[in-house]
């Protein structure tokens, strides 16, 4: 029976694990991230793969970076016949990629060459695209640039947001790794190298790239809401402090008035001004206070809130 590795972290990772457990693969280890300290009141919290592992009575590693590590020589001693991986989160070492007889594969959720690296759900949303997917790919020493071995698309809904493409794409992950590990075991699977002259990527989202410019369009700044929601969420700043902006809708698309500013109040949304139309702010988090609705907050923290005033 072929041994499996399995390396992920978050909850996208959890049905490819699942599927690989109910499909009965011989997973001979779970390697995720540390426990870290979640929230306000930072409570060391295990990654959501680790808690499936438990569940299912898997060994579990958690190395706080691998190369170098105890974690890899106890993987190294186990022998694998391939490691899989799905948004582990850390390089693997030369030293494991060369090991398993059937290689490391990952699961990949962009259409690659297009959107390497460790934010592509986020990207592709806040560029824009229509489309998205999932490849399974061979790894290598260079960042998501392996082989490919299977892919498949699904559409990006203009209401979607980075949460629901994460769910989607994970199960279509699943799916797909499901219907292309018995040609790999097999040695039967494709192998097609990718086109290097059409690589993009998709770094972890700064700080830079959560801030709106409000001088860019509303569908633009839709984009970016709904590509950083539910996190990291996109913020501006008003009298000083800065304020979240959960979740928001285009407005007037032909609107011209000056970029940030306030130019309509309703009694559950107000609007602002962007380089191209408007933008309907729907969800919103003063500083220091709760997420909450744009009708609560109209009630409440923002009572005073005046058209004319400015969000920068």
């Amino acid at each position: 029976m072929t041994k499996i590795v399995f390396m992920g972290t978050p909850d996208f990772s959890v049905p490819i694990l699942r599927m690989l457990y109910d499909e009965g693969y011989s997973i001979a280890a779970v390697v995720t991230q540390p426990d870290r300290p979640v929230g306000r009141k930072r409570i060391l919290t295990p990654p959501p793969v680790k808690e499936e592992a438990l569940k299912l009575g898997l060994k579990v590693l958690q190395p706080e970076k691998l190369k170098g590590s105890e974690e890899l020589q106890e993987i190294l001693a186990l022998n694998p016949d391939l490691v899989v991986t799905a948004a582990f989160g850390q390089i693997l070492p030369k030293e494991l990629l060369d090991a398993p007889k059937l290689g490391c594969i990952n699961v990949h959720a962009s259409l690659l060459p297009k959107y390497r690296g460790g934010a592509p759900i986020h990207q592709a949303i806040i560029d824009g695209e229509e489309k998205t997917g999932v490849t399974i790919m061979y790894m290598a020493e260079k960042l998501d640039a392996g082989d490919i071995i299977s892919q498949r698309e699904i559409p990006i809904e203009e209401s979607d947001h980075t949460g629901i493409m994460f769910e989607k794409l994970s199960f279509l992950g699943r799916d797909l790794l499901k219907e292309t590990l018995p040609s790999i075991i097999a040695g039967t699977n494709d192998r097609i190298p990718q086109d290097e002259s059409k690589a993009t990527f998709a770094h972890n989202i700064s700080r830079d790239q959560e801030r709106i410019d409000w001088s860019k369009s509303a569908k633009d700044i839709y984009n970016q809401v709904r590509g950083l929601h539910p996190w990291p969420i996109a913020y501006t700043t008003f009298q000083g402090e800065n304020v979240k902006i959960w979740w928001a809708k285009v407005g007037e698309p032909n609107f011209d008035g000056r970029p940030g500013e306030i130019v309509k109040i309703e009694k559950k949304s107000f609007e602002v001004a962007t380089g191209k139309g408007t933008v309907q702010i729907l969800e919103i988090q003063p500083a220091g206070k709760k997420r909450m609705s744009a009708e609560e907050y109209l009630r409440g923290v923002g009572s005073k809130l005046q058209i004319g005033d400015l969000f920068e």
